[in-house]
């Protein structure tokens, strides 16, 4: 069994600690042995609400990591304080599973990345939205060929969010923190990386958030796919999805996706007319069973250490998720087309 220690004990790790109470195979192959928080008396009362009443709880997590000497480290502080602890963990031998974003600039990132690779540890990062079974159904049926040769994917995300707290005095606070999701899952269900972007952000009038509720995306990817995002967090009325909603357009046709169950095919059936005549098609199920959100990352993270083999979210591919965000704010910024970096 592996020992860990979670570092940041807010409302975000409640997430984390019941997938790991309630997953059979996490229940299993994992135990908390410290929790760590700027508030010791939170660590405290986190471990003993999930039942973890004989794990260590303080505040320091140095002196932590030297004391229970655990495999894992769960990291789930807010991103200025993401630098130091994954550092640390990295110095004490952990394996580190983050939440988003890795790092807040390219260099950070790169610098996590080598941290890892010289230690020879993991360095996971939660992208929650690629355990969820429609985006695996979606990656399947894109890789099946059955819409021909990728030419576009659309994405649109539009929430009124109120969430109050330090979100609404962020600013690029769609983009920094919520855009990463949407990015992530292009990558995912394409298999194409980004290259350059121009972007547009706006504040809304109405918006409850002090800067940039809203953003529109136009990426070029590396397979010569056009990707378009439309963003709001101030967006109130006829919500999408979390996972956006979705148009997928292939050279024979295309995919319409609501980023949960909805699914709705078409093809071309012939060449005929002005306009072909398209008929619905299936898209499969995928056969694999996957556990879902923080609990398939998680498990996915566990099992990688086990078998001594890479994630499915590692730093180094996370890294170009993040570029993508921090190449659509410097757009923003400049209203120039930006080239991202080859990371």
């Amino acid at each position: 069994m592996l020992s860990a220690v979670m570092v940041g004990c807010g409302a975000m790790s409640k997430g984390w600690l019941q997938a790991l109470k309630d997953t059979p195979y996490l229940a299993e192959n994992v135990a908390m042995v410290g929790f760590v928080d700027l508030d010791p008396e939170l660590a405290r009362s986190r471990a003993d609400a999930f039942g973890w009443t004989d794990a260590a709880a303080g505040d320091d997590l140095d002196a932590m990591l030297s004391r229970v000497k655990p495999d894992l480290v769960f990291d789930v502080v807010v991103p200025p304080a993401r630098q130091s602890v994954v550092e640390t963990a990295l110095r004490h031998g952990c394996h580190v599973l983050s939440e988003k974003p890795m790092a807040e600039t390219l260099d950070a990132a790169q610098r996590l990345i080598k941290l890892a690779s010289d230690a020879r540890r993991l360095h996971g990062i939660v992208q929650n939205r690629r355990w969820l079974p429609g985006i695996r159904r979606a990656r399947a049926f894109v890789a099946s060929g059955a819409l021909g040769d990728l030419t576009a994917v659309h994405c649109d995300f539009f929430i009124g969010a109120h969430f109050g707290g330090f979100r609404d005095a962020m600013e690029h606070v769609l983009l920094l923190d919520m855009a990463i999701h949407t990015f992530d899952a292009a990558r995912f269900l394409t298999g194409q990386d980004a290259t350059a972007v121009y972007c547009r952000e706006t504040n809304p009038k109405g918006s409850w958030y002090a800067h940039g509720a809203a953003a529109d995306a136009l990426f070029d990817l590396t397979g010569g796919v056009a990707m378009t995002y439309r963003g709001s967090w101030a967006a109130e009325g006829a919500n999408t999805s979390w996972e956006s909603e979705w148009r997928i357009i292939g050279s024979k046709g295309t995919l319409l996706w609501d980023g949960n169950d909805g699914f709705d095919a078409r093809v071309v059936d012939a060449d005929e007319g002005f306009l072909r005549p398209t008929r619905s098609i299936e898209a499969p199920k995928p056969t694999d069973a996957v556990i879902s959100g923080h609990a398939g990352v998680i498990s996915d993270f566990v099992s990688a250490v086990q078998a001594g083999k890479a994630p499915l979210t590692p730093g180094t591919d996370n890294i170009k998720s993040l570029a993508m965000v921090l190449a659509a704010i410097e757009s923003a910024d400049t209203g120039r087309r930006v080239t991202l970096p080859a990371v």
